[in-house]
């Protein structure tokens, strides 16, 4: 008898899965200056002129608008940040994370 080894050896695949992802939702506010909004939404979430301008608009128009989905801890990041930029001004600019 041969010392091999003939069976055939089975791999282990191992399912990778895709990060759940999360939207970042502008509240609307009666305070906030419009162009402070656009201004945070072109910094923090790297939307153009014309893209902020839209959520902006969106956010006054209905109360609320998705700005952008990421992975929970980018979304929590930006919108804690964005949160923070406009609290150091007084403003009551209010994001929310929410699953996709």
């Amino acid at each position: 008898m041969s010392d091999f080894d003939l069976k055939p050896k089975l791999k282990q695949k191992t399912k990778v899965e895709k990060p759940k992802l999360y939207k970042v939702v502008l509240l609307n506010d009666d305070y906030t200056p419009r162009e402070f909004v656009v201004l945070i939404l072109k910094a923090e979430f790297k939307l153009d002129s014309a893209q902020a301008e839209v959520v902006m608009i969106t956010a006054h128009q209905k109360g609320a608008c998705v700005v952008s989905v990421y992975p929970k801890d980018v979304a929590e990041t930006k919108a804690t940040r964005a949160i923070d930029a406009a609290g150091q001004l007084g403003y009551p600019l209010q994001f929310t994370v929410e699953p996709e």
